[in-house]
């Protein structure tokens, strides 16, 4: 089909910032949609149909699809592409049928302020996102860019620095960049009081950790006390290796089946943002755990299934990575769960008891994979010396589905 929708990045100085292909759209076009704000950047005397965003934002695209045909042009805010509406509208209708000319992105105009290199720095949003996504993008030394949700972002950005540790951090926040009324703010997260911000802000941030703050790396093998827990805990060297194992991809799904703490999905999430994972659990203690670490590690997006796996596990997406760390002598969870693994995927179990190890073995009958047994000692206090404390051997069992 003939290109009928184009997607125009416009800044805050409106029009007259427009590109000369975008104004030659923007004139074409017989429908507009975009925000208010964007729409009030129109004449006054353009007498087209203008349609503001609707909540929520699914009932837009399905209007703007039942215009196919029709020369539409949406109005959005600088790169349409970097966390825009470009990306949701691409979902539902292919590039073959849109034009997007995009503006300097909000990050790229923070860049050119600071002085940034923008492959150097962090990027996120938090519109429509929980607050609590930034506490994976801290650590000592790192350069941070947030698309702010409002005018009270970064007050809530301050406060998360200072309980981790960061209350040195400077804080720059940038107010509608590229209007005549822009404006920076600076001060570091300790100092930081209720501002009269503008709602139109990116904010900055270098991350300086107190003394004596230890950063918490992406790489699997957290330690066991980043971890609020009961016991069922995959201890640190071992989730290492479980995680070495299940060898996430960006993009990729996980079922963390009898999750206890979350700390496999947990750690899977935060190797890439862009990996998804499922944490199944019936202990209501440990689904509240999980709910915490998952806030606190910033991977709020974990998606929490409360109940018995058998019964969770046939309403759930098909899978690229599976581990059991629990209930492996349940009647048909090794069964139910490789049958819906994808081609290629990875499954992973780990055990502690004989019963397990025999459970495990009769299944490595059926569908081959490889066994490791670890093993773990740990220096503890004996006395007044060091020794040698043993952690329980875990057997863990390896499968991919070719």
């Amino acid at each position: 089909m003939q290109k009928w929708l184009s997607i125009i990045g416009i800044g805050e100085d409106g029009l007259a910032g427009l590109s000369p292909i975008a104004v030659s759209c923007l004139d074409k076009a017989q429908i507009i949609f975009g925000g208010e704000r964007h729409l009030s950047m129109l004449p006054p005397d353009d007498n087209r149909e203008k349609i503001p965003w609707k909540s929520p934002f699914t009932t837009s695209i399905t209007e703007i699809i039942s215009r196919r045909g029709q020369a539409v042009c949406i109005l959005a805010s600088g790169d349409p592409l970097c966390y825009g509406v470009g990306a949701t509208i691409l979902k539902d209708i292919p590039i073959s049928e849109i034009t997007i000319i995009p503006a300097p992105s909000a990050f790229s105009l923070a860049c050119s302020r600071l002085g940034w290199s923008l492959t150097e720095v962090e990027t996120l949003s938090l519109c429509g996102r929980p607050v609590s996504l930034l506490q994976s993008y801290i650590y000592p030394g790192a350069k941070l860019l947030i698309l702010s949700e409002g005018k009270n972002t970064p007050a809530h950005v301050a406060e998360i620095l200072i309980n981790r540790g960061y209350g040195n951090s400077q804080i720059t926040v940038l107010e509608k960049m590229g209007n005549i009324n822009e404006n920076i703010i600076t001060d570091i997260a300790t100092n930081w009081q209720e501002k009269n911000v503008a709602a139109l802000n990116t904010i900055a941030v270098e991350c300086i950790a107190d003394r004596g703050i230890v950063g918490l790396s992406r790489f699997p093998g957290l330690p066991d006390n980043a971890f609020h827990h009961d016991g069922q805990l995959t201890k640190r060297e071992v989730r290492a290796v479980t995680l070495s194992s299940l060898a996430p991809l960006p993009g990729e799904l996980l079922w963390d089946v009898g999750a206890g703490c979350g700390s496999i999905s947990i750690e899977w999430l935060r190797s890439d943002r862009r990996c998804r994972a499922i944490a199944i659990e019936q202990n209501s203690t440990r689904l509240n755990y999980i709910a915490d670490n998952a806030a606190a590690l910033g991977t709020p997006n974990l998606q929490i299934m409360a109940g018995k796996a058998l019964e969770v596990i046939p309403n759930l997406p098909a899978p690229n990575a599976i581990f059991i760390g629990g209930g492996v002598t349940a009647s048909e969870i090794l069964e139910n769960c490789w049958n819906v693994l994808l081609p290629g995927g990875r499954m992973v179990v780990n055990v502690v008891t004989l019963a397990g190890e025999q459970r495990l073995y009769q299944w490595y009958e059926k569908v081959g994979g490889n066994f490791t047994r670890i093993a773990i000692q740990r220096a503890e206090p004996i006395g007044k010396f060091l020794g040698w404390k043993s952690m329980s051997p875990v057997t863990q069992w390896v499968g991919v589905k070719n």
